[in-house]
């Protein structure tokens, strides 16, 4: 094994060998063994192998104990597997220099840009990107669409590019608006014709749509609905979803009924969820033939009921005094829900007898409240012998069905 060793050392050593003496010279020992192995296939005698003896490595390496072999081997792939280790270490560290990097403010970026684009350079996108994110004020807002109007110039005089931004990037804009609560430039992201590069979406309205329902604020929602009709931005289902949701947490059935009539008219689908606040509404304001119609407008585009729609309808019959008709709608609704939904009838049927009476006769003018009171008081107990008559016995506590003092 040594002599083999010092035959392959004394090849290296020959001036037919010293073009590639340079190739062991590496920094880790081991990886001289390995480099060694490499350079014994290819070394004949003390000379270069040639291309025409395709058996002379076979026959060399026979003269090498296994031994050496798969030491130099083994030594060659923990040389190879060290550098990779030290690199891979060198490249993560410096990829992950940035994590610990402060946040840059909304401010920062806006002065990076600004530098930017009077150096007549555009700046990254990412920039961009994470000013909206940093936003946090309505200065920082201010400084946004200052530099959104600086890079619109910028990419029509120096780019000719005339499009406007991306429709996603519009939207994060808006977002970022109704997160920070700066609400009229908000609005102006809506406009077609903006100096901002912006493009007006529906998506955008949402945002906007979606502030104004988590503080119960309809003005901002009447504003919103204007911005979106002088702009022609056409209305979605989504849209009805969010704006009856706030006419009906904030009780305005004169702007539900206003918005409807619009959705309607433009042509929207609208869900279901829509439909059921829709007819509850009705319900709740003691309007019988809203519930009729718009049961009507239900049945074209939805098959089945919902509970909500369902009893609705049940008190429809009620304010028109019909409460046989009003059993006969329960016990459908029961037969046609599913499985695990039938249970929930009980609780509608025992909501309606003791909290829809006195929802609805206070809505009522002062001088036809005893009338409603005395007419659902005889009819409520009707319906529910009604239902069980008709096979459905389902017991509710009547007890709570009493003439309310106020509504005298």
């Amino acid at each position: 094994m040594q002599a083999a060793t010092a035959r392959a050392r004394r090849l290296l050593a020959s001036p037919a060998a010293s073009g590639i003496q340079g190739i062991l010279s590496a920094s880790h020992r081991g990886c001289a063994a390995a480099a060694e192995l490499v350079l014994l296939p290819h070394l004949e005698n003390g000379f270069p192998a040639s291309r025409s003896s395709p058996d002379h490595t076979r026959s060399f390496s026979s003269h090498l104990p296994r031994t050496l072999l798969s030491q130099t081997a083994t030594s060659h792939c923990r040389c190879n597997k060290s550098v990779c280790y030290h690199m891979a270490r060198a490249h993560l560290s410096t990829d992950s220099s940035g994590i610990d990097q402060p946040k840059e403010s909304a401010e920062e970026l806006y002065q990076k840009m600004l530098k930017s684009v009077e150096a007549q350079t555009m700046p990254p996108n990412a920039w961009l990107w994470s000013m909206i994110s940093s936003c946090s004020s309505e200065e920082d807002i201010k400084l946004l669409f200052q530099i959104l109007q600086k890079l619109r110039i910028f990419r029509l005089s120096n780019l000719r590019i005339n499009a406007n931004f991306n429709d996603h990037l519009c939207m994060k804009v808006s977002e970022a608006c109704a997160r920070v609560g700066v609400l009229d430039y908000g609005l102006k992201v809506l406009w077609n014709h903006n100096v901002y590069g912006i493009t007006p979406t529906i998506g955008s309205a949402h945002y906007l749509l979606q502030h104004a329902k988590e503080h119960n604020d309809t003005k901002l929602m009447e504003k919103i609905m204007q911005v979106l009709r002088r702009n022609s931005l056409p209305l979605q289902p989504g849209t009805a979803d969010i704006v009856f949701s706030i006419c009906y947490n904030t009780d305005r059935w004169d702007l539900l009924s206003k918005y409807a009539a619009r959705f309607v008219q433009a042509g929207v689908k609208l869900r279901r969820t829509a439909f059921d606040v829709w007819m509850e509404f009705a319900a709740k304001v003691g309007d019988s033939q809203s519930i009729w119609n718009i049961n009507s407008l239900r049945g074209k585009s939805i098959k089945h009921y919902t509970l909500t729609s369902g009893f609705a309808c049940v008190k429809g019959s009620l304010l028109e005094r019909r409460p046989e008709n009003a059993a006969a709608t329960i016990k459908l609704l029961h037969k046609h829900l599913p499985d695990q939904k039938k249970p929930f009838v009980k609780d509608e049927l025992q909501k309606l007898v003791a909290e829809w009476p006195t929802e609805v006769i206070k809505r009522q003018k002062k001088d036809d409240r005893k009338a409603m009171e005395e007419a659902l008081i005889e009819d409520i107990p009707k319906m529910i012998s009604s239902m069980a008559k008709s096979g459905l016995d389902i017991s509710v506590d009547l007890d709570k069905l009493t003439r309310q003092p106020e509504a005298a």
